[in-house]
């Protein structure tokens, strides 16, 4: 049977190949060309959930975005026999010169060609040249003419060039700018234009997954865009006191400083201001300035040039698990007081030594960037309400701040733990503590002479030549006071005691176990 049906495909089979044959006989005969139906597959068309597209979100905000261009004073050998550099040597050789027409063409590119002979002749009273060197991003935060950029795209500045998205150059001043939180304001003259400007966004409604458009200039490329989501809020990349940045994975390179990232509606969520790269280039790990944060400094800029903020005046680092148990605080939070400093708004108030600032005006204090961030945030004059924790119990004490100095590192928000020379003195040994202490060359404290390196003290970083001024926030001058201060701790139930140390470079706190036995 299998056999019959065989033959049977075999016959049809031939029929139809003789068919189709004869079909293309007679259309080359007619001149007609030949069609054999089903020769070809369709194109593959795949009907997949189309992915929103960024276009309307850039179309719209890329007029408001700019290039900024950064030049400084150059003085150098070069400046006074310029044969080696792009002026008066290379400005005798000929026009057709290849040479010259190659540094002509270098010049246009870095955007000096057309300006290059009215500044020579407006700068030839003047110390060096104007040379370019940086390059960033900004955007357009006023229809006259106000830009965002980042400090350290302006800060070694002496002229400044903004270039528009329709390659308009337009020179422009600095207003002011804030090393603090990186932010710098630059004014260009409309001249009667109207410029396209951007708002800022609720940046406390973005989301970790949201999607983001960082627009801005990387590597002097011009106009770029890039998108990605937000992969994570409030991070401390040790840059400054008020570091709570937006890190994004929106590829972000050199030149995109200062440039905006955008949300969907085309609001500047934050400003780009660093990268996290081995290499120098983008892996997907960008930080960008909170909105929130940049909108009220970039307005005191405007209006003043400068940024006032309020000024505690007190060192503080945080408050661990072990502090926290040896002061009886019943979790790891506030900033603990280190020391503050003479004539502050602080030491004025009665804050000392030993406190932990748990919250300011009723609200809590996470930690000693919390603290910082806030008083900064405060205006100069105003009386606060700063919650202390004190021999066990809570207090208050009210603060007048003062003004942060501007060249001043806040003390409030150093949370370091400074390293230390090492001067042997004396001995005498607290052997629970793995300590050796002697009396100390002024007096005041003891001094750590030898330290036992597989103790508990040894691990926080404990060092010989050290000194031990206060346990549990009472002043110490031997080795028995020590003892006497650790006896009262474990009757009253601590488990750890709260070491004082003194150092070359400043003074810190840690919690050592102290024997229960």
């Amino acid at each position: 049977m299998f056999r019959n049906i065989k033959d049977t495909l075999s016959r049809s089979t031939a029929m139809k190949a003789s068919v189709v044959a004869g079909l293309a006989v007679a259309a080359l005969a007619t001149g007609v060309p030949a069609v054999v139906p089903g020769a070809y597959a369709d194109a593959v068309n795949v009907q997949a959930p189309q992915v929103p597209s960024f276009a309307n979100v850039v179309d719209a905000v890329s007029p408001a975005v700019v290039s900024v261009r950064v030049e400084s004073r150059v003085n150098s050998v070069a400046d006074e026999d310029d044969s080696f550099g792009l002026g008066r040597g290379f400005d005798d050789l000929p026009d057709d010169h290849p040479l010259k027409k190659f540094f002509r063409q270098f010049e246009q590119q870095q955007g000096r060609g057309q300006q290059r002979g009215q500044n020579q002749q407006k700068n030839s009273d003047d110390k060096g040249h104007l040379r370019p060197v940086a390059q960033g991003s900004g955007f357009f935060v006023s229809e006259d003419g106000y830009i965002v950029t980042n400090n350290h795209v302006v800060s070694d500045g002496a002229a400044f060039v903004v270039v528009l998205n329709d390659g308009t150059e337009l020179d422009a001043k600095l207003v002011g700018k804030d090393s603090r939180t990186d932010l710098a304001v630059l004014k260009v003259d409309p001249k009667g234009k109207k410029f396209t400007y951007v708002g800022w966004a609720d940046d406390s409604k973005v989301r970790v997954g949201d999607w983001v458009v960082a627009v801005g200039n990387p590597f002097g490329l011009g106009g770029t865009v890039t998108a990605g989501i937000v992969s994570a809020r409030g991070r401390d990349i040790h840059s400054g006191p008020y570091d709570d940045y937006i890190q994004i994975d929106a590829p972000v390179n050199k030149g995109n400083s200062g440039g905006p990232t955008f949300n969907l509606n085309g609001q500047v969520v934050g400003i780009n201001t660093a990268i996290f790269s081995q290499s120098g280039g983008s892996v997907g790990i960008a930080f960008a300035i909170p909105a929130t944060t940049a909108k009220d400094v970039v307005a005191d800029l405007i209006k003043t040039g400068t940024v006032s903020r309020g000024w505690l005046g007190v060192q503080i680092q945080p408050v661990t698990k072990d502090i926290a148990e040896s002061l009886g605080l019943s979790e790891a939070s506030g900033a603990l007081v280190v020391s503050p400093q003479d004539g502050s708004p602080g030491q004025k108030a009665g804050i000392k030594n030993g406190d932990v600032v748990t919250a300011v005006n009723g609200d809590p204090v996470k930690d000693p960037r919390d603290l910082a961030r806030r008083i900064g945030a405060m205006q100069p004059g105003s009386k606060v309400e700063v919650s202390i924790w004190r021999a066990g119990k809570s207090q208050s004490v009210t603060v007048e701040l003062g003004t942060l100095p501007a060249d001043q590192n806040q003390a409030s928000n150093d949370d370091s733990q400074p390293s230390q020379p090492q001067q042997p003195s004396s001995e005498k040994a607290l052997a629970d503590l793995g300590l050796t202490v002697g009396p100390s060359d002024d007096g005041k404290g003891v001094a750590i002479t030898t330290v036992d390196p597989d103790s508990d003290a040894a691990d926080k970083g404990v060092k010989e030549g050290e000194k031990i001024t206060s346990v549990n926030n009472q002043q110490v001058s031997n080795a028995g006071d020590i003892a006497k201060i650790i006896e009262q701790a474990k009757k009253d139930g601590r488990t750890r005691a709260l070491f004082q140390i003194q150092s070359g470079d400043g003074s810190r706190f840690v919690a050592l176990p102290i024997n229960a036995g």
